[in-house]
C-alpha cells in the first residue's frame, strides 16, 4: 500500500535514502573513536610529564603520529556528522542551513589537516 499522495509522487519527491547511512557512519565512527580515545587517554597518562620534550619524544615514536592524526581525523568526522545532524534538524532557513552545512565541512576539514601537519612537523 502507497502511502504518498498523487501530487508527491506526481513530482518524485519522498526519501532520499541517506539518512540510514548517514546514522550507520555515525556509529561506525563512533566505534572507531572508542580504542583510539583510549590508546590516546592511556598514552598521555603514562607519559611522566607534558613537557615539550617528553610529548616530543613520545611523537617520535613510528606508530604514535600514525594513530594520533587517525584519532583526530576520525573525532573532527564524527563532529562534523554530528553537527549536520543537528543543523538539519533545527536550521528551517534553506539558505542559512546550507551556508552552515558548507561551513562545518570546511571547518572540520581545515582542523583536520591543520592538526595533521602539527603532529607530523613535531614528530619528524
Amino acid at each position: 500500500m502507497n502511502y504518498r499522495t498523487p501530487l508527491a509522487r506526481a513530482r518524485g519527491l519522498g526519501s532520499a535514502g541517506e539518512g540510514a547511512h548517514h546514522w550507520r557512519i555515525q556509529r561506525i565512527s563512533a566505534i572507531a573513536l572508542l580504542p583510539l580515545s583510549l590508546w590516546f587517554a592511556l598514552s598521555l597518562g603514562s607519559l611522566d610529564s607534558l613537557d615539550f620534550d617528553v610529548v616530543t619524544a613520545w611523537l617520535s615514536k613510528p606508530w604514535v603520529p600514525a594513530l594520533l592524526s587517525l584519532f583526530f581525523a576520525t573525532a573532527y568526522y564524527h563532529a562534523m556528522l554530528g553537527l549536520q545532524v543537528v543543523i538539519e534538524d533545527y536550521v528551517h532557513g534553506e539558505l542559512v542551513r546550507n551556508t552552515l552545512l558548507i561551513g562545518v565541512k570546511l571547518l572540520a576539514a581545515l582542523m583536520a589537516v591543520s592538526t595533521i601537519i602539527s603532529i607530523l612537523r613535531v614528530a619528524l
